[in-house]
């Protein structure tokens, strides 16, 4: 276990627990410099985290909170929101109180630090990763990459399927699986999710021509009304009167046209839902270096290539 997981992932593993079932235990955490987690039970006045370790109180002073507590670049408030969750750390030291009692001093920050140096020397561009929604915004998604490291999924990366919004897709505290895209000089990593959820090929084959299936309505256009399938597949319906983005859709579907990566539907009805296709992930190995979404006698490509 390495611990450079999303923060919720480690704590119910059974090494986890194994690691805070004593102070002995937690002594070799610390010599080790493993990650642990658990949960916060409270944030006082001096915005330390108390957390709950099971055999001991742990602290997290507050410098010791998250990257860039002490710069400012991190504001407090992502301290207070982590009581009632699980945080990553590491062990830094033992203190006994005026009352006899032993407390773990804990450092969420250099859990951070220790994730970011692996990803930047041991991941590279194409790899793939778990991670947890943390924040939607219209331009993309916020994901806690391990240890509460945050890294951006931009919204034309997440689906081939147009969405308005990220949330049309994600809630926050989904788990994901993504994929490294980039990193910038200055350490920022920028992700994507969309090659993860197979090609055209692959979606299509699930359907076929006479079939009506579940959507939901992503474009109303002029000549058209496109209508998402699944989240890296869509159809043209004709067009139809008092419809509306984000509506779920009854669709026939009229023909499948492999060499022109076109589904011609017809909408039945329309309503609406809260229904979203669900997420399937085609997960090819640990990473991916290239990835081709179009058929293969297709004149159109869609492709993308992870270098280096």
């Amino acid at each position: 276990m390495n611990g450079f997981y999303p923060e919720g992932k480690i704590y119910k593993q059974p090494e986890n627990k194994k690691c805070m079932s004593s102070l002995s235990a937690l002594a070799d955490a610390q010599v080790r410099e493993t990650v642990l987690e658990a949960p916060v039970i409270m944030c006082d006045t001096e915005h330390n985290l108390i957390v709950d370790l099971g055999c001991v109180r742990g602290i997290i002073p507050r410098s010791e909170g998250a990257v860039g507590i002490d710069t400012g670049s991190t504001r407090d408030i992502a301290l207070i929101s982590r009581v009632g969750r699980t945080v990553c750390f590491v062990v830094t030291a033992f203190k006994t109180d005026g009352n006899g009692k032993t407390h773990a001093i804990l450092s969420r920050k250099r859990a951070q630090e220790l994730c970011r140096e692996y990803m930047l020397n041991s991941l590279e561009n194409g790899d793939i990763i778990d991670a947890k929604i943390t924040h939607l915004e219209s331009f993309g998604a916020f994901c806690d990459i391990g240890c509460g490291n945050i890294a951006l999924l931009p919204i034309d990366a997440i689906s081939v399927s147009r969405i308005s919004h990220p949330k049309d897709r994600f809630q926050v505290g989904d788990d994901i699986k993504a994929i490294i895209k980039s990193v910038s000089d200055d350490g920022k990593i920028t992700l994507s999710h969309k090659e993860l959820l197979g090609t055209w090929e692959e979606n299509a084959c699930e359907f076929s021509a006479g079939q009506t299936v579940t959507g939901v309505i992503r474009s109303v256009e002029d000549y058209g009304v496109f209508v998402e399938i699944t989240p890296n597949l869509a159809g043209l319906a004709e067009p139809k009167e008092n419809v509306k983005v984000g509506q779920q859709a009854s669709v026939y579907i009229k023909s499948i046209l492999r060499d022109k990566m076109k589904i011609k539907l017809i909408i039945i009805d329309s309503f609406d839902s809260n229904y979203s296709p669900e997420i399937k992930y085609f997960l090819p190995e640990e990473r991916i270096t290239e990835w081709d979404y179009s058929p293969k006698n297709c004149y159109k490509r869609i492709t993308t290539k992870f270098c280096g």
